[in-house]
């Protein structure tokens, strides 16, 4: 079996973070959201990964390399323009072959992995086999209906008026059938190739098309909400590591990774919480849940429930908290008054 991963989004939910860097880098634990996901295509058995790749084609590639360090072989697949998931299953064809494959998104965060999914697939062998779960307002999704004995019956894309509350999630897996599925459909309204539609034409003609239910977590990272919340879940999964400096005056209570060349100066860091290599906190509060990126410098300032990417200094602050701080930013006082230099997309707030 083969990988199919998408990282062509332009993520503009998460602007303006997103228009520096792909969506798909942004780290959650000091770890890209894509190395998640070749980790759990690698935990399934899987060698040979397709990445179809868009705008942020070079980036991806540069952090993500020939795949060896996640033990997979990945080749990468432009994507000129967001034509839909079938459109990415088109264009993968050459690389796919007559392969079983996973479809995975790219900006889906699962801890739990994917392994058992693959397995009953592997097992079972139906056309398609798609990963589902419940959720309060399915409108946002696609929704798979199931008949009684628990098969696909019909699936659409952002329904109005949902007759189900089973969304798909972002993992799909496939036998070679999907090609002609996808080559028989036709744009929808948005304009895109919808696998929606290609797994309902495969549904009405008589393919079998299998669900399973996912009752562990799962996020889509397409928002600064959502990125926090994962950051919440991801963080205590990693293991108290200390191998940076840490002075006589400090205090690491709990989960927390202090990473090579990291120095930890008079400062009280509560996990779960990570230092990046290279950063220097010195005279600060981190944590709980705070992830410090690379080469920053935290100065005299909590932070916590936060996410701080690399190469930014915060300093002379009481608190900084339920943040997102971009790459090789500045944030601190300015005196008595506030002073901003906000980007488009950006949100603000200020204590009273």
């Amino acid at each position: 079996m083969k990988a199919l991963v998408l990282a062509g989004g332009s993520g503009t939910r998460l602007r303006p973070l997103s228009h520096s860097m792909p969506k798909q880098l942004l780290p959650i634990a000091n770890k890209p959201v894509l190395e998640y996901a070749l980790e759990n295509i690698r935990a399934a058995g899987v060698r040979e990964v397709g990445v179809i790749v868009g705008q942020w084609a070079g980036e991806i590639a540069e952090a993500l390399g020939d795949g060896s360090r996640f033990g997979v072989r990945i080749t990468y697949i432009r994507q000129d323009r967001p034509l839909g998931l079938a459109h990415c299953v088109r264009l993968a064809r050459p690389f796919l072959r007559d392969d079983d494959f996973v479809l995975y998104l790219g900006d889906i965060v699962l801890p739990d992995g994917i392994t058992e999914a693959a397995a009953r697939f592997g097992h079972e062998r139906p056309a398609a086999h798609v990963m589902v779960r419940k959720v309060p307002d399915p409108r946002a999704f696609g929704v798979v209906e199931l008949d009684t004995g628990g098969r696909v019956s019909a699936l659409v894309e952002k329904p109005l008026r949902p007759r189900s509350d089973l969304a798909l999630i972002g993992v799909y897996f496939f036998t070679p059938a999907v090609h002609r599925a996808v080559a028989a459909i036709r744009p929808g309204t948005r304009g895109e190739l919808e696998i929606t539609d290609a797994l309902q034409w495969m549904v009405t003609s008589g393919a079998e098309v299998t669900a399973g239910e996912h009752d562990g977590y799962w996020q889509d990272t397409g928002t600064a909400d959502a990125v926090l919340d994962c950051n919440r879940r991801l963080l205590p999964t990693l293991h108290h590591t200390v191998r940076g400096e840490t002075d006589h005056l400090s205090v690491l209570d709990g989960p927390v990774t202090v990473e090579p060349g990291a120095r930890v100066i008079a400062s009280v860091i509560t996990g779960p919480a990570i230092i990046g290599a290279g950063t220097v906190v010195e005279h600060s509060r981190i944590g709980p849940f705070a992830s410090i990126g690379r080469d920053c410098v935290v100065r005299s300032t909590w932070v916590s429930d936060s996410i701080v990417l690399d190469g930014s200094t915060v300093a002379d602050l009481p608190r900084l908290h339920d943040s997102i701080i971009g790459r090789s930013a500045t944030v601190g006082p300015s005196g008595a008054h506030h002073r901003l230099l906000v980007g488009d997309h950006t949100r603000v707030q200020i204590a009273a």
